[in-house]
């Protein structure tokens, strides 16, 4: 870049910053939240507008952070290429790297120390290219990683050396451990080379495995998903070493086709620098689940899946009381099953479950509700997450970019609908089946399920059908059918359908969109929504505007929707610099408007919020947020127990700022400070969480949401605490003790859990759960259950 263009954008910038605090200081303290204004029915001012404070100075703040960063960016574009010495190269252009597989001259022993002669016949990957923190560069420590087959696994071999082996950080000894908490080696696998899904196997030094299964090209990805592999790990005073071996049989793929190359990716990521580094090089704001920039693996002759048949029975013993759960004191019961699995075609999979128990679930996480709106809680059980990302028919995004998208406003297939009340009750599943995956160029989903009667609620069924056509690389369009039918009355239900359009191109442009419709006898005519959302998303700018509608009787029964009789319209800029400073990564100022009105148009609901953000050197992340917000009420609003705003026109500002500590360390956590208005009255709010690791195999987790609320209606303090308590016994032997409380509620939850791994995918569960009514002093219900399950492959 030109130096006299440089210098113009950064006086440019110095202009528009002294502007903004010449702005600021000028409006005095009328911006510290004055002019808040309230309107009743009734009221001469009912429906007009509402009195606000100059919002000129935010405007003119926000273009002088605008314009600071193109200049940061400017000068660090500049002095990057003025360096000749280290020329880092761009993952983006960089071609996609290819390897080949060696069979194996002999047997395989998973033991961890790579000392087989056939280890040796195999050449090793050293050439990684860092994502973060410095994007583009070569990795600070060698790793070297072997790729070996036989008829029956794919086997890898790494050597990961650090010049620091006793700061090795672990995430966690249990199974699906969080992946961002400790050092880590990642292997993804596509193996239809569809460039859209694949498989996700991290390991962690203590051995612990945590594998996925990838749809979408990374847009929506299945944990729960659990595959036979064997692993053995070892550390040594100048490395870790990680042996893995994953049966063909664990995996989709076309055995007709095996001269076919296979989607790979490799990743290793060194916690305590804040570092993770790729084989198929990725950009900071990609993750190894983007199926569609992996390399590829050949050499894969000869293989075979084999019967792909497993049945899991099990047997529990449970015991349970309670209001909640016993009509009559105590309740004791045992009860068995079995679970079935078997591979049709090599993509698609048939799974029938009889008398389906999900009594293993941990409880859902107490959370504080101040809005008017209910709250989403993400499905948990195994039986229905396995290829839920075939069946969702949700509001997606693109990956790492600002949205208004979520899963959390609307799904059309919420599976928490299945079996459980909506206070989360179970009910009896008296069974089912579905056949889910992929078709050729289609992803197909089928799924049927019993619930016997409970609670006064009749026994029902439920069905649906779900198909997408991949129509290129990232196109695709699909539709859903869903219904829901009583048992003893076919002519009582419900019933929910959708399109959906999907597309990404150029690798940065972002198109999504559905129409969803429901039915049911004598329901009202208005029963539909639709969704459009776009967005660009690249290394520096950061976009997206969307628009929905939701009609005032659209009830999918087994969907889930925060908010009906809507028109939503949203619109979000930011940028995404990377200054040329040894201790930061990147810089993100931003603005985004949330715009909601009736089906009238009439305005119900707007937010603006101006934003900064920082991304540091050692992962650490400090954000700040301005937030200017409307809120009409039609109808009495009741925020807690004892309190309720009666309805009006309301305007209010906050602000908040929170800071996330880098991962690389013992003691690790976030803290987030808010204050500010809250209708026609104050909030001020602090959440914190954290995590310590005294051990590798312990970790104590605390969080907090405390809320301090005063109202012409009456004060109060909405609070969420948790703990938790983790110990890992070895890879196969888990402990954990959970407590939370939450006063908006009054109900104090309590579980102890302990899981054994006696076989692979086969445990023995002793799960001791208790939830109590503190107002009242009473147990809601409590439940203790011994559950075995045992996995028989054929």
């Amino acid at each position: 870049m030109d130096a006299s263009v440089l210098d113009a954008s950064v006086q440019f910038a110095l202009a528009g910053a002294h502007a903004a605090r010449n702005a600021y200081s000028s409006a005095g303290p009328e911006l510290a939240m004055k002019g808040r204004h309230v309107t009743r029915p009734g009221s001469r001012a009912w429906g007009a507008s509402v009195r606000r404070a100059p919002r000129a100075p935010a405007c003119v703040l926000l273009f002088g952070l605008v314009a600071h960063s193109a200049a940061v960016y400017a000068q660090a574009q500049t002095s990057r290429r003025g360096d000749d010495a280290v020329r880092p190269i761009n993952p983006e252009t960089e071609p996609r790297p290819e390897w080949r597989a060696v069979r194996a001259s002999g047997p395989i022993s998973i033991d961890a120390t790579l000392v087989e002669p056939a280890w040796k016949e195999a050449e090793p990957i050293t050439r990684f290219v860092q994502s973060e923190p410095h994007t583009g560069h070569p990795p600070t420590e060698r790793s070297e990683v072997r790729i070996l087959y036989d008829d029956r696994s794919l086997y890898v071999g790494a050597m990961l050396h650090d010049s620091d082996i006793r700061r090795l950080m672990y995430a966690g000894a249990e199974q699906d451990f969080d992946a961002m908490d400790g050092d880590l080696f990642s292997l993804m696998l596509d193996p239809f080379l569809d460039r859209r899904s694949g498989f996700v196997f991290s390991i962690d030094p203590s051995g612990a495995v945590r594998d996925m299964h990838v749809f979408d090209d990374g847009r929506r990805t299945n944990l729960a998903w659990d595959g036979v592999v064997h692993v053995k790990t070892a550390v040594t005073d100048s490395a870790w070493i990680v042996e893995l071996a994953v049966p063909f049989t664990t995996l989709r793929f076309d055995p007709r086709r095996s001269e076919r190359p296979w989607g790979l990716n490799i990743v290793r990521r060194i916690r305590r620098k804040n570092e993770s580094v790729y084989w198929a090089p990725l950009e900071r704001r990609h993750r190894v689940i983007r199926v569609s920039r992996a390399g590829t693996l050949a050499g894969l002759e000869g293989i075979r899946q084999g019967r792909n048949l497993t049945v899991k029975p099990f047997v529990l013993a449970a015991q349970e009381s309670g209001s909640l759960r016993a009509a009559d004191g105590t309740e004791a019961r045992l009860d068995a099953g079995v679970d079935l699995k078997y591979g049709l075609t090599p993509g698609l999979t048939l799974d029938l479950t009889y008398r389906t128990d999900f009594s293993q679930v941990e409880v859902d996480q107490e959370r504080v509700n101040l809005t008017r709106f209910p709250l989403f809680f993400p499905e948990q059980r195994e039986f229905f997450l396995e290829n839920a990302g075939i069946f969702a028919f949700e509001e997606v995004t693109g990956e790492n970019f600002r949205s208004r998208a979520s899963a959390r406003d609307f799904t059309l297939f919420h599976s928490r609908r299945l079996g459980l009340t909506s206070d989360g009750r179970p009910i009896p599943m008296l069974g089912g089946g579905k056949v889910a995956g992929r078709l050729g160029h289609y992803d197909v989903g089928v799924l049927h399920m019993r619930a016997d009667a409970a609670y006064g609620k009749p026994a029902e069924g439920f069905s649906m059908a779900r198909v997408r056509a991949n129509l290129a690389e990232n196109v695709d369009v699909g539709a859903m059918l869903i219904d829901r039918r009583a048992s003893s009355d076919p002519e009582t239900y419900s019933q929910s359908y959708g399109v959906d359009a999907n597309a990404r191109l150029f690798d940065r442009l972002y198109i999504n969109s559905y129409y969803a419709g429901s039915a049911a006898p004598e329901s009202a005519a208005d029963g539909t929504a639709a969704w459009l959302s776009l967005g660009w998303r690249d290394r520096f700018w950061d976009v997206s505007a969307m628009a929905k509608r939701v009609g005032a009787h659209f009830e999918p029964t087994v969907g889930f929707v925060r908010r009906r009789a809507l028109r939503n319209f949203y619109g979000t800029f930011g940028l995404h610099p990377r200054p040329s400073v040894s201790w930061l990564q990147e810089l993100n100022p931003y603005v985004e408007v949330d715009y909601l009105t009736d089906l009238r148009s009439v305005l119900e609901s707007r937010t603006v919020n101006l934003g900064f953000a920082a991304l540091f050197l050692d992962g650490g992340t400090l954000t700040l947020e301005y937030g200017d917000r409307f809120e009409r009420l039609t109808e009495a609003f009741r925020v807690f127990p004892g309190v309720t705003i009666p309805p009006g026109a309301y305007a209010f500002r906050d602000a908040t700022a929170g800071y996330q500590i880098g991962r690389g360390h013992r003691v690790t956590g976030d803290v987030q400070l808010a204050a500010g208005e809250f209708f026609d009255g104050t909030r001020r709010s602090v959440g914190f969480g954290t995590l310590w690791r005294p051990r590798y195999n312990l970790f104590v987790e605390l969080s907090l949401d405390h809320n301090d609320v005063d109202l012409p209606e009456g004060s109060f303090t909405a609070d969420a605490m948790a703990g938790r308590v983790r110990y890992a016994f070895s890879p196969n032997l888990f402990g954990s003790a959970y407590m939370q409380y939450n006063k908006q509620t009054e109900q104090l939850v309590s579980s102890l859990r302990v899981t054994l791994f006696h076989a692979p995918l086969s445990n023995v569960f002793l799960v001791y759960t208790e939830r109590r009514d503190m107002a009242e002093r009473g147990v809601l219900e409590r439940l203790l259950t011994f559950k075995v399950t045992k996995l028989l492959a054929f």
